[in-house]
């Protein structure tokens, strides 16, 4: 198999456990009677997780090459996406969301890493699409576990079986992907350990950020907000999500066609007030069917910007593109993770409804920054050689 396809099965195969999980979080939630600020404070375990794994992630990834870390990271992951289903109160949801979240962390920056490097070496545009296939993954293995809730699986059962089922195809195609030339392990960042990130890095990733919170509050509270609102069971709350996914799959299968089309600046401004229409289809939704349209106006709005962060990240000023990405993945993953927690504050404190309000405003910075998408040129690429020094 070419290079290019495997990095994208990869990136199928890699989120199936976690989608399961997304259903299952209004039973784990009832499980343990945690009320919705209570179940926010459990959220908060994943972005502790990610804020003492990606710090070294950059540094492993550029020791060890994307590949090892995207094998040991599938060993890690499998195991600890299980964990959450069998907390029995808040703290040990919260630690096993945290062991959740370095376990992903470090995974998924390992999978753009080699994205990146393969875009870079075949000369073909596959970022978008390895994003879209993600997505499918995540729409597949929501829908894995909305069946599974359907007919009446215990979540304490049903993850632990799809990790165990999951293991063998994603260490096969894990292995399967080309080893790196000896070299390419030993290059990066001679300098110091921490480097300033560039200005222009750092609007990539705060554009990234508002992307992604979006993108979390789709995953912790579609299936939440459509059980509080129109009083939806387990199975067709779980479906909102995967509404969510399929949009965001088919702007990201057609993310790099409409990138070579329009150009990085105009397809993210354009996805970014498709967001937006989404979020206020949400607030005014009288029922699930127009909620599911406004899930779909949302995923379709924030599909392509996480990948085009990571392109423009990869070539920004600063250290190599192993730490350029890092960087951005701890401050996107901190949006995908940290923005569910407050929705959940504000929805103790509201309504639901009105706790993804909270979007907008984030929606609406990302917006003003998509002109730092646009392609740097070479001899800005090269200054990070020269930052790191």
């Amino acid at each position: 198999m070419l290079p290019h396809r495997l990095v994208m099965a990869v990136f199928f195969l890699q989120p199936f456990v976690m989608g399961a999980w997304i259903p299952r979080i209004p039973q784990v939630q009832s499980a343990l009677g945690l009320d919705h600020a209570t179940l926010a404070l459990a959220l908060i375990g994943m972005p502790v997780g990610t804020l003492f794994a990606l710090p070294v992630g950059g540094q492993l990834v550029t020791r060890f090459g994307a590949r090892k870390i995207i094998i040991w990271g599938f060993v890690a992951y499998l195991i600890a996406v299980c964990f959450p289903v069998w907390a029995w109160d808040l703290l040990s949801l919260f630690l096993a969301l945290a062991f959740a979240g370095a376990s992903i962390a470090i995974l998924e920056l390992g999978l753009n890493v080699e994205a990146d490097s393969v875009e870079k070496s075949s000369g073909k545009m596959i970022m978008s699409t390895c994003h879209g296939f993600w997505s499918l993954g995540m729409m597949t293995g929501s829908l894995i576990g909305a069946g599974q809730a359907f007919i009446g699986l215990a979540p304490a059962l049903s993850l632990p079986i799809l990790s165990a089922i999951m293991a063998v195809p994603c260490l096969w195609v894990a292995t399967s992907l080309p080893k790196p030339l000896p070299s390419s392990e030993e290059e990066g960042p001679k300098g110091p350990r921490f480097v300033m990130p560039h200005p222009i890095l750092l609007g990539v990733c705060l554009f990234a950020f508002g992307i992604t919170m979006s993108e979390g509050a789709a995953a912790d509270w579609s299936a939440i907000f459509l059980r509080d609102m129109f009083a939806a069971g387990p199975a067709i709350a779980g479906l909102g999500y995967s509404v969510f996914a399929l949009m965001v799959s088919v702007g990201r299968f057609s993310g790099d066609y409409a990138r070579k089309a329009i150009g990085p600046v105009m397809l993210a401004r354009i996805c970014a007030v498709l967001a937006l229409i989404g979020v206020t289809i949400l607030y005014f939704a009288p029922s699930t069917t127009i909620a599911m349209i406004g899930f779909g106006f949302l995923g379709v709005g924030v599909s392509v910007g996480f990948p085009l962060g990571v392109t423009a990240a990869a070539s920004a000023p600063g250290r190599s593109p192993a730490v350029n990405v890092a960087t951005l993945s701890f401050i996107a993953l901190a949006g995908f993770l940290v923005g569910p927690p407050f929705i959940g504050f504000v929805a103790e404190a509201t309504s639901i409804r009105i706790g993804l309000t909270l979007l907008v405003p984030m929606l609406l910075v990302s917006l003003g920054l998509t002109v730092l998408l646009k392609p740097r040129p070479a001899s800005q690429t090269e200054m990070r050689t020269t930052a790191a020094e």
